[in-house]
């Protein structure tokens, strides 16, 4: 019976020449995070589910694949995200309260494509993650490296999106305390909101001035946050204090190559993010290059031993899609015994030494 050879829908093979680009593409954003002073770690491809799905929601949980440890007899996770690996790093090694800079690249695999363009279950995520501290500056610094990682992969002209998830969270505290949502219909509204959909918003929630702004929240955004905290005048004090974040990290960012939008409905990720969130887009993509937010980067929950953080991640193979991938040029050397193979082997040593490819024919 002859083998059917085939891969599972959204896996696929990269190949030469596209494979050799995307590691050269690898190589320099490595490069790029180590300049800022962010230290590689390499978590495994497979851990303790319990602990893989550490500070995530259902939507983590549900495009975690899961086997079970013939040694353990336990449920192991094949990850779907690295955020909640670096948790575990952190809270395993990092020193007191120290600051620590993360950076990692590795592969990914989900139980089934996220979305419609992007089809892939395999992404290859590269990002950093900072731990210890809840200043404005390290979201800045996220931000800034966010954006020189995408532009140097050769996008121009990206778009910043800024969103903030202490409005989201302020709204729903307000309305689950007046009784306007219930609070098992949270994941709903998250879900709606992030859909952008004010009809669904509006089936989850009881006719209220609060039910208002949640259901204006998806149609705020705009360039000026003087205007859109205008929108939001007589909210809850914790959707202003939001804002100021904004305006305070606004100020800290470096948007000279691209533009800026703020959106207060840009809910993405998996559930974990409670401050400042952002994404980067561009009109030939689809959807977003890459993103990220802070975050309560802990094991533990008891209120005393937080430990914040805040990071962005991409997909390297997204991105290699748009980029034209040229074959390098390849020089053959014929096929030569005795005191002529011993010249040409110094020539090709040379020839390679200044970085051209070379291959040797095995026969005559």
């Amino acid at each position: 019976m002859k083998t059917r050879l085939y891969l599972p829908d959204g896996i696929e093979d990269l190949l030469q020449p596209a494979a050799w680009r995307f590691e050269q593409l690898r190589r320099s954003v490595l490069d790029l995070f180590a300049s800022w002073g962010f230290q590689y770690i390499e978590p495994p491809v497979v851990e303790y589910l319990d602990t893989l799905l550490v500070s995530s929601g259902t939507d983590l949980d549900l495009q975690t694949l899961k086997v079970l440890d013939q040694l353990s007899g336990k449920q192991l996770g094949v990850r779907a995200d690295l955020t909640s690996q670096v948790i575990r790093i952190d809270a395993q090694h990092h020193r007191g309260n120290d600051i620590e800079r993360y950076c990692y690249a590795g592969p990914v695999v989900f139980a089934s494509p996220v979305s419609a363009v992007n089809r892939t279950r395999l992404p290859f995520k590269v990002g950093v993650e900072i731990f210890g501290t809840e200043k404005i500056a390290a979201d800045a610094e996220v931000v800034n490296l966010m954006l020189e990682t995408v532009l140097m992969t050769g996008v121009a002209d990206p778009v910043l999106l800024l969103g903030h998830m202490g409005v989201y969270h302020a709204l729903v505290a307000a309305l689950i305390d007046q009784e306007d949502l219930a609070i098992e219909d949270e994941p709903k509204l998250f879900k709606s909101v992030q859909l952008k959909s004010q009809s669904d918003i509006g089936q989850l929630l009881k006719p209220s001035r609060l039910t208002d702004y949640m259901k204006r929240l998806p149609m705020i955004m705009g360039d000026d946050l003087s205007i859109i905290s205008s929108e939001m005048k007589g909210a809850p004090d914790g959707v202003h204090s939001a804002i100021e974040e904004l305006k305070e990290l606004r100020a800290l960012i470096d948007i000279s190559q691209g533009s800026l939008r703020f959106d207060l409905a840009e809910l993405h990720g998996y559930g974990y993010h409670n401050g400042p969130v952002y994404s980067v887009y561009h009109p030939k993509y689809g959807s977003a290059l890459a993103q990220g937010g802070r975050y309560d980067g802990s094991l533990d929950e008891e209120e005393k031993n937080k430990r914040p953080a805040t990071g962005f991640d991409m997909d390297l193979k997204f991105i290699l899609k748009e980029i034209e991938v040229k074959e390098t040029e390849l020089i053959f050397a014929p096929f030569m015994q005795g005191k002529e193979r011993e010249r040409l082997n110094n020539t090709i040593a040379d020839i390679r030494t200044n970085g051209k490819r070379v291959v040797c024919a095995l026969s005559d």
